[in-house]
């Protein structure tokens, strides 16, 4: 809502919650008991009921992606101590982002990523943060499906024990990604309340958890250098030396390509006001820790995925780790079993993913609006068909990816948090000059930086690659 009613029947937007009874407004609880009466719930007609271990679940379920499978590459790009010091330097600021939206939202009492946008910079503020929500999780969304289209004939395939790809309808990824959407995704997005999905966030994790499990025990199977399987014509004399030499600081061409990845692996903010909104006994001190406890446990998972798997191929390590395994050996039971696990995964992550854009959409669309189900299954048809319809048309959509996530990610992480915390905290509470300001000012030029360090890349890249193709006619 974009209007707060007071006690005495007027309206306000500009002016901050006060303190009551000594307690911050950032540690007062938003969604009041009911009979209590001092204020109205804001986007929802229910007192939020998810627990905190499931929302720690939906949390980790949205930082999670199908980014996990490149951090092995990342690694072998930086080396094992360069990427930890990144990796823990992105964690951090994550935890640092979410504590200026949940700071601002304590402020003026909102929980929506939109409505901080309109606090902040008015009308336009809402219309680029609903935007960029909208870009950044399509992106997102059409990823996993696209996993789905390349991956879920491959396990048919095997399971069924063919050695090649058959014309069948049923190993068409096209096809595949219409049923999975509509026997699976679509009623889970139908769900009225993120909370709900707890259950299969949980098993989604589960699912990782396996996959990291795998990556572990080959790490003690495969040796080095690789013995490709069916290859007799790799020469494997002629593997360098230091190929299967462990690197703990490297520079590289590719090592550019590292840092937007690791940031990408964190992007979870859009999904915290959903989550913070369903909270039971919802605190700013609650949230935060909610985030910090998903941050650290996706931390762990990352790192451990990153440098067994980069400890099994070392310099051979690929952009997809799956896909390494499979040069080794594609018939491989255990890597059979792990990429069924990730295609759960990333196929359970899809509705998580799809209710802040749902939300951002009805802000923006339907400001104030009660929930109608007619309006909350339109919006879930017509974002699931325009993603299932990008997936299906669109052969290979990395580049669109590439910009998007250069400008949406690093909107949603750096620049964005920073300056609606600047914006929105009161100058006669922290004064520009103020340690807390200064802070969320660099933290915002940090962003502006990396998005324009991760275009100037792209567009390097692209120039590069134009080169290239010209040099081949």
């Amino acid at each position: 809502m974009e209007m707060q009613k007071l006690p005495n029947g007027s309206h306000h937007l500009n002016a901050a919650v006060p303190v009551q009874d000594g307690v911050p407004p950032e540690d007062q609880r938003f969604l009041q008991h009911k009979d209590d009466g001092s204020k109205r719930p804001q986007f929802t007609d229910f007192e939020g009921e998810t627990s905190f271990g499931m929302s720690v679940f939906n949390l980790s379920n949205a930082i999670m992606g199908s980014g996990i499978l490149g951090l092995s590459y990342a690694m072998s790009n930086t080396g094992i101590l360069l990427f930890l010091a990144l990796l823990t330097c992105i964690a951090c600021l994550s935890c640092y982002s979410i504590h200026l939206l949940l700071r601002s939202a304590g402020v003026v009492g909102i929980r929506a990523y939109e409505q901080l946008g309109l606090r902040a910079f008015g009308q336009p503020g809402k219309i680029v943060a609903a935007i960029i929500i909208t870009l950044h999780n399509i992106g997102a969304m059409s990823s996993y499906l696209f996993i789905v289209k390349s991956e879920l004939p491959l396990v048919i395939q095997a399971f069924l024990g063919h050695t090649s790809s058959s014309d069948d309808w049923f190993m068409n990824g096209n096809y595949l990604i219409v049923i999975v959407t509509l026997c699976i995704i679509l009623p889970l997005t139908l769900m009225k309340h993120l909370g709900y999905l707890g259950y299969t966030s949980g098993f989604s994790l589960s699912c990782m958890v396996f996959f990291l499990s795998a990556v572990i025990y080959k790490r003690f199977h495969i040796a080095c250098p690789l013995e490709v399987f069916g290859n007799s014509s790799v020469n494997h004399t002629a593997v360098l030396e230091d190929s299967c030499a462990a690197k703990f600081f490297t520079i590289n061409q590719e090592t550019a390509y590292s840092i937007p990845i690791l940031v990408f692996a964190f992007v979870c903010h859009p999904e915290v006001f959903p989550i913070y909104t369903e909270l039971s006994n919802p605190t700013k001190r609650r949230m935060q820790t909610i985030g910090n406890v998903s941050i650290l446990g996706m931390f762990t998972m990352y790192f451990f995925t990153a440098i067994f798997g980069y400890l099994t191929f070392y310099g051979n390590t690929e952009a997809e780790l799956l896909h390494a395994y499979s040069q080794v050996d594609p018939l491989d039971t255990l890597i059979l079993c792990v990429r069924l696990a990730v295609l759960v995964a990333v196929t359970l992550t899809v509705p998580v993913v799809l209710f802040p854009i749902r939300r951002a959409l009805e802000q923006l669309l339907f400001p104030g609006k009660p929930f109608h189900w007619f309006r909350h299954v339109a919006i879930a048809l017509c974002l699931l068909s325009a993603v299932n319809l990008l997936v299906v048309l669109v052969p290979n959509i990395r580049d669109i990816f590439a910009v998007t996530g250069a400008t949406t990610a690093p909107s949603l992480i750096f620049i964005l948090p920073g300056l609606f915390y600047i914006r929105i905290i009161p100058a006669e509470q922290e004064p520009m000059s103020s340690r807390p300001k200064i802070q969320a000012a660099c933290f915002t030029a940090l962003g502006f930086l990396f998005m324009t360090m991760s275009l100037t890349f792209i567009g390097l890249d692209w120039l590069t690659g134009e080169r290239r193709s010209l040099g081949g006619h």
